[in-house]
């Protein structure tokens, strides 16, 4: 299922050389672009190495990205050995942020590489003459040939790289070409609204020419499918939805409502997806790219060390062994990404999604509990550790690296997003239905809504409203995969509720944490080295 990954996931360089005067003949050993695009296999390869920027998760720093969608939220404090371990983190979760964080520069970074890797295939594979295997087509169901796939996978992961960068950052560098020469390196910041006019443009490019999940072949699961582009599409209407948004790329909302709502009705009629009837089943080795996966990024057991090097050396995750207990009982990882007390008391008494995703060790458990209960939070995040069902901790193979997915959407966060959208356009009996299903998934069963009550930092309220009860679900069905703190952002939530978060927290975890200000700390600033590099303005406070 991870084969296409083991292809080698280097970057494609061709040197472009002009001829003046006496110098007409190429020099020795250089290759022009046309020539290296000459064969079929070469495309594919392409747009292989340009999901790899995907899996990158260490440069001069680690730089996952649960380290702002979960420990920057009222989910997860940031863990380790203690408070200097990852500083940058430090500073990310308690509103201390600097212009000269260098997690943000290697993530920055990252995308753009990723970007780069997309511009080359958009830019070349349209002008390859077609061979055998350009012509290809799914055996299964036939649809577009191999040639029109390469470029719609292309289309999704350059939107995808931007939406991670433009709901961190803002508006960010539009670069959709080959930057081939030095007037071409520094590139004026683009407005929030044209970044995501890009995305939304791309994902339509995209999901024309994507195959359906059904349609690829077993070795080549886990590539951009229709349905993860037509997911992707109905996730940023939601955003551009939003209040917040809106001020910045106008328009109505209820069109983007309208359109999330359509493009929800694309992948929920396909029939390509189900919730697992087993909950846990999404977090294991044999549940990946299963009935419930829309789109993950692919791991596997790597023996390559990337440390010292950076961006790419392994195809193994780093989040496995850091978010597992320090304690050796544990599988002796780093400690990271602990879920607060917070996270833990919203889940319903009898919602078993919490031990899903919340491990609580014993104190035996614990080898040295002072380098394990991080500002009063024990608890580790039983998604990301890998471990099995029955709550034993398969031995990885590697001392820092594991091949467990990292699972970006699954098609119950594409129904709540589609409740979502169906309250926005005020139906809620649809909304309703859907937040239901995901409800009533066999291993969950709980109360249909209306007629249960939810607890919201630390208070109960007895007859939630549907806004309510979706944002609960959210929290509880997405807990710990790195979605909670761009949820709060787009809902323009995030100074309220982080604020009523730290009411909740510890007295020593609170010393720690500097006033949320909203209208800054809804965005990260701009890394200052690549201001340096590319003059641009920064964001509000910074």
């Amino acid at each position: 299922m991870k084969s296409y990954k083991s292809i080698l996931l280097g970057m494609l360089v061709a040197t472009l050389v002009g001829c003046t005067g006496w110098l007409t003949e190429p020099s020795p050993g250089v290759t022009k672009l046309e020539d290296f695009f000459s064969v079929g296999e070469t495309a594919l390869q392409s747009v292989n190495a340009a999901y790899a920027p995907l899996m990158w998760e260490y440069n001069t720093t680690y730089f996952n990205e649960w380290f702002i969608g979960d420990v920057m939220s009222d989910d997860a404090l940031k863990g380790g050995q203690n408070i200097g371990d990852m500083a940058d983190v430090y500073d990310m979760e308690n509103w201390k942020t600097n212009t000269n964080n260098t997690l943000l520069l290697d993530y920055y970074r990252a995308q753009y590489q990723g970007v780069g890797r997309c511009n080359l295939v958009l830019s070349s594979v349209p002008d390859m003459e077609v061979d055998s295997v350009l012509l290809q087509q799914s055996s299964v169901a036939p649809t577009t040939t191999l040639q029109e796939r390469i470029l719609g996978e292309a289309y999704f992961l350059r939107a995808y790289y931007y939406f991670r960068l433009v709901r961190v950052f803002g508006g960010v560098p539009k670069v959709d070409f080959i930057i081939d020469s030095s007037e071409k390196w520094q590139q004026p910041r683009a407005s929030v609204a044209d970044i995501y006019q890009l995305i939304v443009s791309d994902l339509e490019e995209a999901q024309k020419r994507l195959w359906k999940k059904s349609e690829y072949a077993d070795e080549d699961l886990g590539r951009a499918t229709k349905g993860a582009a037509q997911a992707m599409l109905l996730k940023v209407n939601l955003y551009m939805a939003s209040d917040g948004l809106r001020t910045e790329i106008g328009g109505n909302a209820a069109d983007y409502y309208r359109a999330a709502k359509a493009w929800g009705d694309s992948i929920i009629s396909s029939q390509e997806y189900d919730l697992c009837p087993d909950y846990a089943d999404n977090f294991t080795l044999d549940g990946e790219n299963g009935i419930e996966s829309v789109f993950e990024i692919q791991y596997m057991t790597d023996q390559t060390s990337d440390y010292g090097e950076g961006y790419g050396f392994t195809r193994g995750t780093f989040t496995n062994i850091m978010t597992r207990s320090r304690s050796s009982q544990l599988g002796g990882g780093w400690g990271f990404n602990h879920p607060t007390q917070n996270l833990y008391d919203e889940y319903e008494a009898n919602d078993t999604r919490r031990d899903v995703a919340i491990f609580n060790p014993t104190d035996e458990q614990m080898d040295t509990p002072e380098e394990e209960i991080y500002l009063g939070s024990r608890y580790l995040n039983r998604k990301t550790m890998w471990i099995n069902k029955d709550g034993s901790l398969p031995n990885i193979d590697h001392a820092t690296r594991g091949p467990l997915n990292n699972k970006q959407i699954r098609y119950a966060d594409v129904l709540l997003m589609y409740a979502e959208a169906c309250l926005g356009l005020g139906d809620e009996g649809t909304a309703t239905t859907y937040l239901n299903q995901v409800r009533q998934r066999p291993s969950v069963n709980l109360s249909t809504y209306p007629g249960y009550s939810i607890s919201i930092n630390g208070t109960t309220i007895a007859s939630p409203t549907l806004e309510q009860a979706i944002r609960h679900e959210r929290r509880m069905e997405l807990a710990m995969e790195g979605h909670r703190w761009f949820d709060i952002c787009r809902w323009g939530i995030a100074k309220e509720t982080m604020d009523a978060y730290k009411a909740t927290e510890s007295e020593e975890a609170q010393s720690h944490m500097a006033e949320f200000i909203k209208g800054k700390h809804e965005l990260l600033p701009i890394p200052s080295q690549e201001r340096e590099l590319n003059d641009m303005p920064q964001n509000p406070g910074y």
